[in-house]
């Protein structure tokens, strides 16, 4: 009777272990996937060229809205999601800034401090 119940518990053990491995195995693939898709990707030349152009010739800080229309974009929702994501990737890199919730300028150059 003992053996019987050992023997059913290593065969719930050894599912789960194998159930356990499968999904470690999804984290891992997961994991990968997403490190592929991080910031740290290159960015793609042509579209953020025009965007800095655009901002180049800006005298105020821009919405996406403003720059989709500055690179004659048609302003369907997507194309400004994907405008935002792009102003969103420059200033995490410290190329533009964010004054307020989407809003976007050049930052501003330091000005050196003044030693006593």
């Amino acid at each position: 009777m003992e053996a019987e119940a050992a023997h059913e518990q290593t065969l719930q053990l050894t599912a789960l272990l194998d159930g356990l491995a499968q999904a470690a195995e999804h984290i891992a693939i997961t994991r990968k996937t997403l490190l592929g898709l991080t910031d740290e990707a290159p960015l793609a030349p042509a579209a953020y060229q025009q965007i800095m152009a655009v901002f180049a010739e800006a005298d105020a800080p821009l919405r996406a809205r403003n720059v989709c229309e500055s690179m004659d974009l048609n302003l369907a929702p997507n194309n400004i999601n994907n405008v935002r994501i792009k102003l969103k990737r420059l200033t995490r890199r410290g190329i533009l800034a964010e004054t307020e919730p989407g809003l976007f300028t050049r930052p501003r150059p330091q000005s050196p401090g003044i030693q006593p």
